[in-house]
This record gives C-alpha cells, structure tokens and sequence, in this order.
C-alpha cells in the first residue's frame, strides 16, 4: 500500500471534479473525435484517428493518476500554526552566501497556486527543512554538493 497523501480540501475538490468531468464529458468528447476520425477512411494513414487516439491514451494516464491519488488521502483542512516546518506551510527561505530570498509552499503538486513554487517535502531541501525553525541553518546534499539555507520565515 502507497503513503497517504495529504491534500487541502480545496485540492482534493479540485481534483475530484477534474476526475467527474474526464470519466463523464471526457470520454464521451473522444469517443466523438475518434468516430468522426474513422469516418474519414483508412485508419493506417489517417492523421485525425491517430492524434484521437494518443489524446485518448494521455486522458485515460490522466485518470489513472487521479484514481491513485484519490484513492488513500488525508483531507488537511487547516495547517496548525506551529515553529517548525510542516507540510502545507509557506517557507521563506534564503541560500548561504544569498541576500535574496525565495519562497516554497511545502506540499504536493497538486497544492500548486498562482507565483508560488511547490516544493515536495519528499525532496532533499524540502526533507531538510521539516522540523527546522526560523533562524535555523539547514543543509542538503545537491548533485553538486552540499548546500545549506537559513529558514527566514514560516507562514501557515
């Protein structure tokens, strides 16, 4: 059995309704495309039918990856506010040697929103940061090295 992935409700929502529409008007919208496409002859050398069916394929990866997704998570409502990073906060951050900062929301994918860069907290850096606190220097290890961050800010 996979980890359970933790999504905000928001996530999770969006998720279920893009799941909704593609096993619904989705497939139904394919089938159409693959139909006329057949309509139009040899099926060998038909460029309509063939870009049908590879749309066909991405859509149905696209529904597989919703179903695993869906199938075991938690539903995080509200991030607690806390000193530490954890997953669903906002982290400000800044690269040693670096006066400017940068900003990751840490979480999954699916959490994306508008200008701020998701960071999984699976990955190296995020993995270093959780449990850290503001002030504190963290380091990871990069394909070119070692790095170390100074954790600026923690937002909830």
């Amino acid at each position: 059995m996979a980890d359970q992935k933790q999504l905000s409700r928001d996530a999770f929502d969006r998720l279920t309704a893009e799941h909704k529409d593609l096993t619904g008007r989705g497939r139904i919208d394919i089938a159409r495309k693959i139909e006329a496409a057949r309509e139009l002859g040899d099926l060998k050398e038909n460029g309509d039918y063939h870009a049908a069916k590879e749309e066909q394929g991405k859509m149905e990866g696209r529904i597989m990856a919703l179903e695993a997704m869906l199938e075991d998570v938690e539903i995080v409502d509200a991030v607690e506010v806390s000193d530490k990073v954890q997953s669903g906060n906002l982290v400000t951050i800044r690269y040693e040697g670096d006066t400017e900062t940068e900003q990751y929301l840490i979480g999954s994918i699916e959490e994306r929103r508008a200008g701020i860069t998701v960071m999984s907290p699976g990955s190296p850096l995020g993995a270093a940061l959780l449990g850290g606190k503001v002030g504190e220097t963290v380091s990871y290890e990069a394909p070119g090295g070692s790095l170390a961050v100074e954790i600026v800010k923690i937002e909830a």
